[in-house]
């Protein structure tokens, strides 16, 4: 287990040359690094948004709900039948033609009986539109903060306005306040908070959340049936999504990991990881917005947006498909000026209280 936890916590893929856990570790009085064992601060974290989340949709987002005369609806609910029943359960709940025939045989039943009782079952698991709003609207909130508080404090931060910023002095960053912020992440922020890339990872967030919330907007006035506005909110989000994520992201934050980091850090093993996860996200971010570009296309073209993938009320017709739309400059080479760490970490971690500073 020893030899296993080295490998792991190796200090030349983590760290670049010259730098060691120790130097972090041991900072300055009135200095402090982040550390590996903060995150486990998200697992009470997480349980306290939890909460929070279960009384802002019971006691703020449901009342909002009903003011727009969204209720809880009953639904249709499948009668009882244990044959049925068990079939949906461990079987399949969308049966084909074969099944049909030997259910609608076995219960002396018709197959179109057959059909609407899976059917009516389905839809039984479906979220209400009051679910899916009051879900929307907690996520509005929580996207819209975060995004506000990340935006306002980045607005200080000298990164945000000039991205070598990220990589001066580094890793010797004090960097506390932004603890807290990244905590709302799972893997690729937690490895920037691992080897303290945290400047960075607080561009990702301000380009990630800046578009999130709109989405969400779009759906509530969706379930709220305000459908011009909703049509409205979509192409919004559309288009923040589009300059967020396919011209922000690559020229402000690739940019800036890829080649000023290159030219004033320089390259090192978790270098190559966290730069290779930043591009995954970025093909995604492709994948993404061709999606979201259809659903607007055909939105502008049909004068409404396709409705969440997780409808209310599923279709009657006998093939019973699924729609098609759902919810929703520097030089590449290592430099080796006073600023980098190839072979000059010494006089950064120097020079560091002064750059935090700025």
């Amino acid at each position: 287990m020893a030899g296993l936890s080295a490998w792991f916590w190796n200090e030349r893929f983590w760290l670049p040359h010259n730098v060691t856990w120790a130097d972090l570790e041991n900072p300055a009085p009135g200095v402090e690094y982040p550390k590996a064992g903060h995150l486990f601060t998200a697992l009470p974290l997480a349980l306290g948004i939890f909460v929070v989340r279960i009384l802002f949709e019971r006691f703020i987002a449901g009342p909002c709900a009903r003011s727009l005369h969204i209720h809880q609806g009953a639904g249709r609910r499948a009668q009882p039948n244990a044959v049925l029943e068990k079939v949906f359960t461990s079987i399949t709940k969308n049966p084909d033609s074969r099944h049909l025939d030997g259910l609608s045989k076995q219960l002396d039943w018709e197959v179109r009986k057959v059909q609407r009782w899976f059917r009516h079952r389905r839809n039984q698991d479906k979220p209400s539109t009051h679910t899916k709003f009051c879900e929307s609207m907690w996520r509005f909130t929580f996207y819209l903060c975060i995004f506000t508080y990340g935006f306002q404090f980045l607005w200080q931060s000298p990164w945000m306005w000039d991205t070598r910023h990220c990589w001066y002095g580094y890793p010797y960053q004090d960097f506390l306040i932004m603890f807290i912020h990244h905590l709302a992440t799972v893997s690729l922020i937690s490895f920037s908070y691992v080897n303290n890339m945290a400047r960075v990872g607080s561009l990702v967030l301000c380009v990630h959340d800046a578009s999130d919330f709109l989405l969400e907007a779009a759906k509530m006035t969706n379930y709220a049936k305000y459908q011009r506005l909703c049509d409205f909110l979509f192409i919004v989000f559309s288009v923040a999504f589009f300059i967020t994520r396919l011209v922000i992201y690559p020229i402000w934050v690739l940019n800036s990991t890829m080649f000023e980091s290159w030219a004033i850090v320089g390259p090192y093993p978790s270098w190559w990881v966290f730069n290779v996860l930043l591009l995954v996200l970025q093909v995604l971010h492709i994948i993404w917005s061709y999606l979201i570009a259809r659903i607007a296309i055909k939105a502008i073209l049909r004068g409404k947006v396709g409705n969440d993938v997780r409808s209310d009320i599923e279709s009657s017709s006998e093939d019973e498909s699924a729609s098609p739309t759902q919810g929703f400059k520097t030089s590449p080479y290592p430099c080796k000026g006073e600023n980098g760490t190839n072979g000059h970490c010494a006089s950064a971690k120097a020079r560091a209280q002064n750059h935090n500073s700025w």
